[in-house]
C-alpha cells in the first residue's frame, strides 16, 4: 500500500503537468541574448523542444521565445563585432 497514488513515479507521463523545462527554456532564453546565444540559446532551444516532445502546458512558447532569443543575441553580437571593428 506504499505506492504512489498516481501509480507510477509522476516523472515524463507526458500529462503536461510538469514544465519544468519549459521554465528552464525562459532564463537561459535571457541569459542567450547578452551571453553565448549560440551556446544558451541551443540549449534553451533544446530543452523547449523536448518540454513540447513531453506536453508541456508552456512549452510552445518556450521554443518561440527561445528561437527569438538566440536570434537577437546572435544579431546583436554581430553589430558589436562590427562596430568594434
Amino acid at each position: 500500500m506504499a505506492q504512489n497514488q498516481l501509480g507510477n513515479s509522476g516523472v515524463g507521463t507526458g500529462n503536461g503537468g510538469s514544465n519544468v523545462l519549459s521554465i528552464v527554456s525562459f532564463p537561459l532564453s535571457a541569459i542567450a541574448i547578452l551571453f553565448f546565444p549560440i551556446i544558451f540559446g541551443v540549449v534553451a532551444i533544446i530543452l523547449a523542444a523536448v518540454g513540447l516532445a513531453r506536453k508541456e502546458r508552456l512549452a510552445k512558447i518556450a521554443l518561440v521565445v527561445a528561437i527569438a532569443a538566440t536570434v537577437t543575441g546572435m544579431l546583436l553580437g554581430a553589430m558589436a563585432v562590427s562596430a568594434v571593428s
